[in-house]
């Protein structure tokens, strides 16, 4: 008769498994509390202790961590040595293992949970029974996941057995989940900040239709922990589904709205941004971000940090865009909104447990990990070195360098009024950058600010600003050649303030 082992912390369709399980003479052995809940629905069950002879302990630590279950799971049905041995200690063999974990990552989670209950949600015998059972799969077949169920009932309705072909997927996918859970657990109880050995844990939240383009195929995944400004915790209220784009714009648009506390909306296209306004209003704010460049905008990502009402509903629904991203629209906004069947509205959530103040890019072969650029620019931390600026002025150029850090490098923004006139990036050199944010900004430079993310090597920007009448110039400062520039501003009655902090974006 076969045996099968069932430690389920999750008992979702346990009793319609046990089911078709008993009606093909299979033996049930369980655990604790799935062999009291097993019972508890009238099925004929052995304990672990039935087997192993041996109580369950230290508050049920100890259960399954026992040769007469290793044993039984671990035997090479056709080495002549194994069978001799098991028979010589009387271990019966165990065919299928059926575990789920101890719900660790949802312990993390709950607020309520205390430092004590995260440690005993980390299971011990579970995946060892996995691993075990897994190592074995041309003889035993292992289940972790409830969606397999069904996938395994089917396999004992054809033959009365598994395939070699199931047994070995299910393997594949049991080794995956104890990795996952390890790396959790491993990433939970880290105290480096960058460890020698990196272990990370994704879960796939979707395939997506295709990558950047659509000959590239694509696939979404979250991290256990809820973090600020994130796409992957919002919630799509209508509209097609994301596409990898779009996933990888709006997390660029949350990631600069997070950089501003007073109403705010910024406007992205290729991850990078094409406008952001900052005002008393939303609304106002969004009239600023779409002047801001009324071109780019078409096609692109619009985020922001308060609700959206029927006043701004009504202007967003007369241009396209792909995702709109806020933290709630009003019923109004929703009503004119939903009239486009394509158009993706985001609802987001800036709560978080754990912010991992980490972001990674990969390389062939490799990973990239670095922490986030999360210095804040205020008037302790700027150097006007060449003339005055007042109040007003000092929050343009603050507005501007927190934009500026967003933008990919090389980079120049232009603002004035908490809006952005003109954005030049990804350019091999500055100057080339400013040309481009300048020529967008035209007329609208006379008397505004310009921010720089990172220092002027030659005053040929300078210059460049001048002929457009910006008025100040805020950039790291820190290069051999810094006198130059300061210079160039003096001749032209330029303002000019030094932060020394680079904020280069590489991607």
């Amino acid at each position: 008769m076969k045996r099968a082992l069932i430690s389920v912390s999750d008992k979702t369709h346990l009793i319609y498994l046990a089911k078709h399980l008993t009606s093909h003479q299979i033996e049930l052995i369980s655990t604790g509390g799935t062999f009291a809940y097993l019972k508890s629905h009238g099925f004929n069950v052995t304990s672990i202790e039935e087997v192993t002879h041996f109580p369950e302990m230290l508050d049920g630590r100890v259960k399954t961590l026992h040769p007469m279950i290793a044993g039984g799971i671990l035997f090479k049905r056709d080495d002549i040595n194994h069978q001799k041995t098991i028979t010589q200690h009387s271990i019966k063999p165990i065919d299928y293992v059926i575990v789920n974990l101890y719900p660790f990552e949802e312990t993390i989670k709950d607020s309520k949970k205390s430092y004590e209950d995260m440690i005993e949600n980390i299971d011990i015998g579970g995946p060892t029974l996995l691993r075990a059972a897994a190592k074995n799969y041309h003889d035993v077949c292992v289940l972790c996941d409830v969606n397999d169920y069904d996938r395994l009932i089917h396999e004992l309705n054809q033959t009365h057995e598994t395939s070699l072909e199931f047994r070995k997927e299910m393997a594949s996918k049991a080794f995956k989940h104890t990795a996952s859970y390890d790396s959790l657990i491993a990433q939970t109880l880290n105290q480096e900040i960058f460890p020698k050995t990196l272990t990370l844990s994704y879960t796939k939240v979707m395939d997506l239709r295709y990558g950047e383009n659509p000959h590239q195929n694509a696939a979404f995944y979250r991290s256990a922990w809820i973090e600020p400004n994130s796409i992957v915790n919002s919630e799509k209220l209508h509209g097609k589904a994301l596409s990898y784009n779009n996933i990888q714009d709006s997390h660029a648009a949350l990631q600069i709205l997070a950089e501003f506390n007073q109403p705010c909306c910024v406007a992205v296209k290729h991850t990078n941004p094409c406008g952001v306004g900052i005002a008393d209003t939303l609304l106002e704010a969004w009239q600023k971000a779409y002047e801001g460049d009324k071109v780019s905008i078409f096609g692109g990502v619009v985020a922001f940090n308060q609700e959206v009402d029927a006043p701004i509903a009504h202007q967003l629904s007369q241009i396209f865009l792909e995702v709109i991203c806020a933290p709630s629209f009003s019923t109004e906004a929703m009503a004119i909104l939903t009239q486009k069947a394509n158009v993706r509205l985001i609802k987001t959530n800036s709560t978080y447990e754990k912010d991992s103040n980490m972001t990674f890019s990969s390389v062939n072969g490799g990973i990239l990990m670095q922490t986030k650029d999360h210095i804040e620019l205020d008037q302790s931390n700027m150097n006007v070195v060449v003339g005055s600026v007042d109040v007003s002025t000092i929050h343009d150029c603050i507005f501007a360098m927190k934009v500026c850090k967003h933008v990919q490098s090389n980079a120049i923004v232009i603002a004035k009024n908490g809006m952005t006139l003109g954005i030049g990036g990804g350019q091999s050199n500055r100057v080339g950058a400013a040309k481009i944010a300048l020529e967008m900004a035209q007329e609208k430079a006379q008397g505004a600010v310009l921010a720089s993310d990172a220092f002027f090597p030659m005053p040929d920007t300078v210059e460049l600003a001048a002929s457009y009448h910006i008025k100040t110039i805020i950039q790291p400062g820190g290069s051999i050649k810094d006198e130059l520039s300061i210079e160039a501003c003096k001749k032209n009655n330029i303002a000019m303030i030094f932060t020394g902090t680079r904020h280069f974006k590489h991607g």
